[in-house]
């Protein structure tokens, strides 16, 4: 990635596990501290937020039980419905990034409404 490549996460549990630190710190990667509980600015994370719950309303009544057929349907849902996210909804994501940075310094990093 190069040396000035910085790791950020948002301190979520899984990303504290051991097995995560531990690879990170072989790789000698260096990770951006992050305060806990701090909101979530990065307009991707709010795309997959849309892709999930889109998948939701989409799944079957009796979706599959084994991972072999499970996975690869996943997956093409997940690619049909990123196809079909409105680009004006991402460039609102991304236009709305000064208010919530905004409105998160106001706040004090306390609760936002995003």
């Amino acid at each position: 990635m190069g040396a000035e490549f910085l790791f950020m996460d948002d301190n979520a549990r899984p990303h504290r596990e051991n097995i995560v630190y531990e690879c990170i710190q072989s790789e000698d990667i260096t990770r951006m501290d992050w305060p806990v509980y701090s909101p979530v600015l990065n307009p991707i994370e709010h795309v997959w937020d849309m892709l999930g719950r889109q998948i939701e309303r989409e799944k079957p009544v009796n979706p599959p039980t084994t991972t072999t057929t499970c996975l690869p349907e996943l997956r093409r849902a997940l690619l049909d419905e990123w196809c079909n996210i409105p680009h004006d909804q991402i460039d609102n994501l991304i236009l709305s990034m000064p208010k919530r940075c905004k409105t998160c310094i106001a706040s004090s990093v306390r609760h936002t409404p995003y």
